[in-house]
């Protein structure tokens, strides 16, 4: 069996987030087998080539992690904006748009 990366480990669970679901930078973590590890992540989407969703990814209290009104926020937020999540005060609301895999995801879909 191959060897799964921790890069692959973080990519392929950010894939698994749906539209109009978001997942904080500490819940990526966790959920990639890497807990207490938000900042890694923050630097593996950084260093990614490849397109990815890294728009769904957000601080803990759902506020976007650029500064309000840089390209890069107001970029996330219309990418946001376009899979139908609001965001209000350069925030989303996590008790709404938060991802919550279900037990099936957790089991057979993310790599440890």
């Amino acid at each position: 069996m191959a060897e799964v990366t921790v890069k692959s480990r973080i990519l392929n669970t950010l894939a698994l987030v749906p539209k109009g679901q978001v997942i904080s930078y500490g819940k990526l973590a966790d959920l990639a087998g890497l807990p207490k590890r938000a900042r890694m992540v923050s630097k593996y989407l950084k260093q990614a080539e490849e397109p990815i969703n890294w728009h769904k990814v957000v601080r803990s209290d759902g506020k976007i992690a650029f500064p309000a009104g840089s390209l890069q926020a107001q970029e996330q937020c219309q990418r946001l904006m376009a899979e139908g999540i609001v965001i209000r005060k350069n925030k989303v609301n996590m008790s709404i748009y938060a991802w919550q895999p279900d037990i099936y995801t957790l089991l057979a879909k993310l790599e440890y």
